[in-house]
């Protein structure tokens, strides 16, 4: 046994479940890492250079390589061999207990009981070399109650690392006497080829007084990040309370005025680039969009950017006290590290902001899915190829918030709740939902049912591949849930009605009609709320959309005085798309909401909601859903 001595000493003398004693007890060897060096070292397999094989013997295969590690001069690359396992499966969540779930059940999909199989994973756990560190959930205090613990192999010291930057880790020689364990994972990387027929599988039992996540991968998405959001969203069910999924920015405008947003949304709809400052043309322009039948490109100039503040990345933890922030939203970040996406990186100067912080951190990072060479700088742009000339379009690195500049670590009053939604391109030939504008508002009733139906969206590069339109569940974090879908609309409409001053947005992402825009749209809408705050809207700077479930259209935007095209706020007025094309996707877009919101409609629905869902069925108006909550001109 190896850690700190202290703790290696006395670990017997706290309360630990029965299943973590018996391991700890009883297993091979046993570190509790000291700290986060130590941890990277042990990732290495104990060396200072070159790469190492993280490998297990699987009977009836032999050994099998699930990924590399490369010691890099900024961090650590690790790839995994399997391209299959380079991004989140979105049906990888299974429950393997008896309480109340509208999930997969382990059961139903797999010959053996799970209490076979859980015995089988301390059996196989028991017989390994074992790394444990204790963290706490999302972002409560150490003497909270809501203790977790992480049992691993130690030669997966890079997941270990990834999870202990992810939710922060308590030093063994730190440990409060009253530390009590409510959540525990267990690492068993084999049985993803021995039980779960090679697929990504994390398995949660929510015991009475224990939530146990059995993680069969070595992706750290499905488990070390989303595991523990499933965790929270399982204490937020039991106090009433969400953690969303959102990234959160204060954006300062030249002037020194505040506007605290969170931009929610499946995978891949902008969350992280929320808080990226927008990107420019090299001659300092900001491309609004490309016309992809033409090739037409628009331009605007925008001299100063505000200045952003970041605040959460992906889980804003929503305290219970909501109705206190006098009508705003209170909220804070349940990470103690970011999981950010670079697949829009793929040249030097893209984004310097972001590049200036990872080429030279202060300390080494965790990069996933990026091709380096032992002793080398990890390039963000250099992304692994699933294929030969098919980058990998999941790269990643785990960002601690510590380097983050300007980040806020205190609890924000959100303003302004924006959506973001991946966009196909659409046209009169090959019409699609892509028909959103630059930026669309949505009364308080219509936002809702966005959260309900939660589009994935179109060439989502965080999750395997699906076909068509798709939705990510209630909240956009419905993948990462243990419990009802009724349960969580009521959440979420309670915490809607409880903060009448927030206003809420929608933001497309990639194409707007016709036209290739990536992210640009948020950016410049972040831009524009920055700097008009929560100024009243009047009825002749917005419109009804033609399509009802985009709310509100704006009639003309201007940026630092620079106006943004009509055909961008309003993309019918694009010759490539016309009257008839629109029509033709709002359709797509209306059936799409029609076949996901059926599920809601249970008995258990709060009465509100159901004049909701049944206003959004008839085709209501923007009008419609305002004399059902909020007015947005008030």
């Amino acid at each position: 046994m190896s850690g700190t001595k202290d703790f290696c000493a006395q670990w017997q003398q706290f309360e630990l479940p029965s299943p973590c004693r018996h391991l700890l007890s009883h297993c091979r060897s046993l570190v509790f890492p000291a700290n986060r060096e130590e941890i990277l070292k042990m990732a290495m397999g104990g060396k200072k250079t070159g790469t190492f094989e993280v490998s297990y013997d699987i009977p009836g295969r032999g050994t099998v390589v699930e990924a590399t590690v490369t010691a890099c001069k900024n961090g650590l690359s690790v790839n995994y061999t399997e391209p299959y396992m380079r991004r989140r499966d979105p049906d990888c969540m299974y429950i393997a207990d008896d309480r109340e779930t509208d999930k997969s059940r382990f059961q139903e999909h797999f010959p053996d009981a799970f209490d076979s199989i859980r015995q089988q994973t301390f059996d196989w756990l028991v017989r390994q070399e074992l790394v444990v560190t204790l963290f706490t959930i999302g972002s409560f205090d150490e003497n909270s109650g809501q203790g977790a613990m992480l049992i691993a192999p130690k030669n997966a010291g890079f997941f270990v690392g990834g999870l202990a930057d992810l939710q922060g880790m308590i030093p063994p020689d730190n440990v409060p006497e009253n530390f009590r364990v409510r959540s525990v994972i267990y690492l068993a990387p084999t049985f993803r080829h021995t039980h779960c027929n090679g697929k990504q599988v994390v398995v949660h039992n929510r015991l009475p007084d224990l939530h146990e996540i059995f993680s069969y991968n070595l992706y750290p998405g499905p488990s070390a990040k989303k595991g523990i959001y499933g965790v929270l969203l399982a204490i937020g069910e039991d106090e009433d309370w969400p953690t969303l999924h959102g990234s959160t920015v204060q954006v300062v405008t030249p002037y020194d005025n505040i506007t605290t947003i969170m931009h929610e949304g499946a995978s891949g709809g902008g969350k992280s680039e929320m808080l990226e400052y927008v990107h420019r043309e090299e001659d300092g322009r900001l491309l609004l969009g490309t016309n992809t039948l033409t090739g037409e490109q628009r331009f605007v100039v925008l001299n100063q950017a505000c200045q952003l503040n970041p605040v959460t990345d992906d889980m804003a933890m929503c305290v219970p006290n909501m109705e206190n922030a006098d009508g705003y939203l209170l909220a804070r970040d349940a990470e103690q590290a970011w999981f950010v996406r670079l697949d829009h990186i793929r040249k030097y100067g893209t984004d310097p902001h972001l590049e200036s912080i990872l080429m030279h951190p202060g300390e080494p990072l965790i990069f996933i899915n990026l091709d380096a060479v032992p002793g080398s700088t990890c390039l963000i742009w250099d992304h692994t190829e699933d294929a030969p000339a098919k980058p990998c379009p999941n790269p990643r690195v785990i960002l601690p918030r510590r380097l983050v500049p300007n980040a806020v670590h205190e609890t924000v009053e959100v303003m302004i709740r924006s959506f973001g939604i991946r966009t196909p391109p659409c046209t009169r030939e090959k019409p699609s939902y892509g028909i959103a504008g630059y930026l669309h508002i949505l009364p308080a009733a219509l936002a809702w049912l966005w959260r309900l139906v939660a589009p994935r969206g179109h060439a989502n590069p965080s999750i395997t591949d699906t076909e068509g339109m798709t939705s990510e569940g209630v909240g956009s974090y419905w993948p990462f849930a243990t419990g009802r879908l009724v349960d969580h609309a009521n959440l979420l409409l309670r915490q809607i009605r409880a903060t009448p001053k927030v206003r809420y947005a929608l933001m497309p992402n990639q194409h707007v009609g016709a036209w290739k825009v990536g992210f640009m749209p948020q950016w410049i809408s972040r831009e524009y709320l920055g700097r008009r705050g929560l100024a009243r809207f009047y009825p002749h700077q917005i419109a009804p959309a033609r399509c009802p479930l985009l709310g509100y259209a704006f009639n003309s935007m201007q940026v630092e005085g620079t106006p943004i095209p009509l055909f961008f706020l309003h993309p019918e007025n694009q010759p490539e798309i016309g009257i008839e094309g629109y029509d033709a996707g709002a359709e797509i877009l209306r059936a799409f909401f029609i076949k996901e919101l059926q599920k809601f409609r249970q008995p258990d629905l709060d009465p509100l909601g159901k004049e909701i869902i049944a206003c959004g069925l008839d085709g209501g108006t923007a009008q419609d859903y305002e004399n059902l909550l909020y007015d947005v001109f008030s």
